[in-house]
């Protein structure tokens, strides 16, 4: 008897010792892993930038300084209320500004190194579960490298240079997949419910609804795909697969028939989103859309005939299973001659961001394989990728500073006619622009309304992403697209006819422009013109008069 009393305390003793042993592991792990992924989000911030003005960011910034000052934006607000709608980002960003009382632009900076930060370490969590070692950190290391990388025929980039509400619900969505799979993991080996795992995945995806509901929504889907991958009997996942594609085809149909028949102002709108039609895609965007799948479903077959990765082998049909849903969906559905646009609108081949993540995991940790131990090797390759995405961001923004930071003054002409706009003219101003000014060469996308805070007639690109999206905006839409339409190359009297009904005041011109109006300012890219207070200008001669000197 007293023996087996010892003999139970040295098992005590050694399983107390072994678990401590697992506990020092696991914190050495995280502390490894920690310092990785702050590593590699200063690598991913200096290879990726930093354009908090430009594209879609312009659009939420805009939000954010509307429910700062109420005031600001107070004609045309349509197109600035519109990311308002049905997401707390800009209310949230707009409330720690206020308390905090630091500066919005500093803010979203250190928002923007954050959600890097965050990404790539949910990304460390998705990889943990599939890879070990080296494989691991390549995985990550890839993805840090391809963040911006374009998500082939949804106008998407995995995550962009600038602050969004994406920013923010993509790291949630990752992170309620890696909860999503340790509960089924759990419930699937030991017939355990994890509530720890799944009150985290209902934190995730809350959040990422909160700040993005449609793509918090494909998030959700995924999950669900990722509860039928899971399963280890490959005629249950087929069976699975087949229900979901399924029911995602009879969602899309009850929108169908829900849906009402589109105006035609909004018809010519939805038209200019061609990346919402598969028919009208090119040949690359298809190879981008099926090489994603065709990579994961080669791996799944690769590793279940080893009878090896089940978490890969999870991950790998979770994307086929979610791709070929959202695929059906929008050759169906989401057609140019439909009575309706409701489904196409909805762009159901968003949830290929997390594809693409997927993906790009697995690349990286099979990339870093085929290198080996070959540690030089491994740190060209990886850098020679480093520099292809960092020349591609040179590409895409050549006139502006690689990193915006808000403490320097930008080089960017545009932003500097822009910036003398917010000190220089009346706060309640309409100010009218080439409808594609955001395309000029040297603009590179900048937002007007975010760097000036003076309200403007819709432009072509940005605010008709935001028309195709809300039907009310069409008219709006096109009525700005007709009056501001090659507005450079008109003549004095037509911008006149065109412009002073809509109450527009201020016009931006190309430098080269001919125009008699009064332009306060100037520089060697445009020119910032009054229109005349009566109708005094329609007399004018189309000959240019003098302007004041280039201001830089």
């Amino acid at each position: 008897m007293a023996t087996s009393v010892v003999s139970l305390l040295k098992n005590a003793r050694i399983t107390s010792r072994d678990a401590e042993e697992v506990r020092w592991r696991n914190e050495q792990e995280n502390r490894s892993a920690i310092h990785l992924v702050t590593a590699l989000t200063v690598v991913a911030f200096l290879i990726h930038g930093y354009h908090p003005f430009a594209e879609d960011g312009g659009l939420y910034l805009a939000g954010i300084k509307r429910v700062l000052e109420p005031g600001m934006y107070p004609l045309e607000s349509g197109f600035v209320l519109g990311h308002l709608r049905f997401s707390i980002f800009a209310p949230v960003l707009a409330l720690a500004v206020r308390i905090s009382g630091a500066k919005l632009e500093t803010i979203l900076l250190w928002l923007y190194l954050g959600t890097i930060w965050m990404t790539l370490w949910a990304g460390w969590l998705i990889a943990k579960r599939c890879f070990q070692g080296r494989r691991c950190v390549g995985a990550v290391a890839l993805l840090a490298t391809w963040l911006t990388m374009p998500i082939a025929g949804t106008s998407l980039m995995l995550m962009d240079p600038y602050v969004t509400a994406r920013s923010i619900s993509t790291p949630c969505t990752m992170l309620a997949l890696v909860y999503a799979f340790d509960f089924l993991t759990q419930w699937h080996r030991y017939g355990e419910l994890d509530r720890g795992a799944m009150a985290k995945l209902g934190i995730a995806l809350a959040i990422a609804a909160l700040m993005h509901p449609l793509m918090a929504a494909y998030g959700f889907g995924c999950v669900l795909a990722l509860g039928v991958a899971v399963t280890r009997r490959r005629r249950t996942w087929l069976i699975g697969m087949a229900a979901i594609c399924a029911s995602a085809i009879a969602v899309a149909l009850i929108l169908r028939m829900v849906g009402q028949p589109e105006s035609e102002s909004y018809r010519q709108v939805a038209m200019s989103r061609y990346y919402w039609f598969l028919e009208e895609w090119h040949w690359y965007e298809w190879i981008g859309l099926a090489g994603p799948l065709v990579i994961l479903g080669y791996t799944a077959l690769g590793l279940q005939r080893k009878s090896k990765g089940p978490a890969q082998i999870a991950l790998a049909r979770m994307c086929i299973v979610a791709g070929t849903a959202a695929g059906l969906v929008a050759l169906i559905f989401a057609r140019p001659d439909a009575t309706n646009l409701l489904v196409a609108r909805l762009q159901p081949l968003r949830v290929f961001q997390i594809i693409y993540i997927v993906m790009i995991l697995f690349v990286g940790a099979q990339l870093t394989t085929w290198l080996g131990d070959k540690k030089l090797l491994r740190t060209v390759t990886f850098t020679a990728l480093a520099a292809i995405m960092f020349t591609a961001e040179r590409e895409t923004f050549p006139s502006s500073a690689h990193i915006e930071l808000p403490i320097e003054r930008q080089n960017n002409e545009w932003v500097q006619a822009f910036e003398w706009i917010r000190s220089n003219t009346p706060r309640g101003a309409l100010f009218a622009l080439d409808s594609d000014y955001i395309t000029q060469p040297g603009e590179d996308a900048q937002s007007f309304r975010a760097i000036a805070e003076r309200s403007a007639l819709p432009d072509y690109s940005k605010d008709g992403g935001e028309a195709a999206i809300t039907p009310s905006l069409a008219d709006a839409w096109k009525a700005g697209q007709v009056r501001q339409s090659r507005l450079s190359e008109r003549t004095d009297s037509d911008r006149i006819a065109s412009l002073k009904p809509a109450g527009v005041s201020w016009i931006v011109l190309s430098r080269k422009a001919v125009t008699a109006f009064r332009c306060d300012y100037a520089n060697a890219a445009v020119k910032v013109c009054r229109l005349p207070a009566d109708d005094a200008g329609k007399t004018f001669a189309s000959t240019s008069s003098p302007l004041p000197p280039a201001k830089r």
